[in-house]
């Protein structure tokens, strides 16, 4: 066994004279949920199709599961899973009919009730497709990949369009599919989903990657929290020890300090001698949505 389920050198690919991927670099441990951030045209789908060995690499080196994924051997086949954005299956079988369907296609499936039980689809092993929700049929689309018994998945985008309740509900049985024992490689333009489910993630911009790390580690790399209010008068000048105060486009005014403890100290002194209410008072940490905006906005004003 290789150390990494996936191992990832100075990765390149080109089309003609466009570099879609500029030489990146990453791991991914095994029983890991790992994910891949970028925005559209960044070079996520390029990297994860390379790793599934659906489309070949310009240049670098990589392991999948201790495979080249370039050689398309059935062995490496048989140990991965993939779910795409949307994928389709005959909407008459039902759904335990799709899953035996499935599981025929390899030597070792899992058991059929338990690729239920843990995809949540048991109540519905009668229904027939066309007759499953939304959230129903994305979860199907988990059982199929599970169905192989794979130790490595490949989730793109797999909340897009659900509701908030919904989104919920995957995300626990993502967690159930780590607890597994699985490794999944996720892409999503969800922030709060890569904060809730990934133990690590990588940002991809312009074909590099800009940072990795965990969704804390990120989160915490410049040391600043926000704080947030309103004023009544808007007019009111605030004080001029105050640093670093912006007025946003909402009406609210943020502070981004280091030193949260003194700067609020001296916001509510000011409130009080000058008889302001302060309205809305927040004080948070950066999300890994700000940190995600933070890196995508710096890479438009340095193109």
């Amino acid at each position: 066994m290789s150390r990494f389920a996936i191992e990832v050198r100075e990765l390149r690919k080109s089309y003609g004279n466009v570099e879609a991927v500029r030489g990146i670099s990453f791991q991914v441990d095994y029983g890991e949920i790992f994910a891949l951030l970028g925005p559209n045209g960044a070079g996520k789908t390029t990297t994860v199709e390379i790793l599934e060995g659906h489309r070949q690499r310009t240049d670098g080196e990589l392991s999948v599961l201790g495979f080249d994924p370039s050689k398309n051997e059935i062995p490496f086949k048989k140990r991965i899973g993939i779910v795409l954005q949307k994928s389709e299956v005959d909407p008459y079988l039902t759904v335990g009919e799709v899953i035996d369907l499935f599981r025929g296609y390899y030597p070792h499936p899992l058991d059929t009730n338990y690729i239920l039980d843990v995809t949540g689809l048991i109540a519905v092993k009668e229904t027939k497709v066309r007759r499953l929700s939304g959230g129903q049929q994305r979860r199907l689309d988990v059982a199929v990949g599970l169905s192989g018994n794979p130790d490595l998945f490949f989730l793109d985008e797999p909340t897009t369009g659900f509701d908030p309740a919904s989104r919920r509900n995957f995300w626990d049985m993502i967690k159930n599919l780590r607890s597994a024992g699985k490794t999944i490689l996720l892409t999503t333009h969800y922030m709060d989903e890569a904060e809730y489910l990934a133990d690590r993630v990588a940002l991809i911009i312009d074909g590099r990657i800009v940072t990795t790390g965990s969704p804390r580690q990120l989160t915490e790399l410049d040391n600043v929290t926000l704080i947030e209010f309103q004023i009544e008068n808007q007019d009111i000048s605030l004080s001029d020890h105050i640093t670093e105060v912006h007025k946003n486009p909402d009406g609210m005014f943020s502070i981004d300090t280091q030193t949260p403890e003194k700067t609020l100290y001296e916001l509510t002194k000011w409130a009080l001698d000058t008889d302001v209410r302060l309205g809305n008072l927040k004080v948070s940490r950066p999300t890994l949505e700000d940190i995600y905006l933070k890196y995508v906005n710096e890479a438009e004003v340095n193109r």
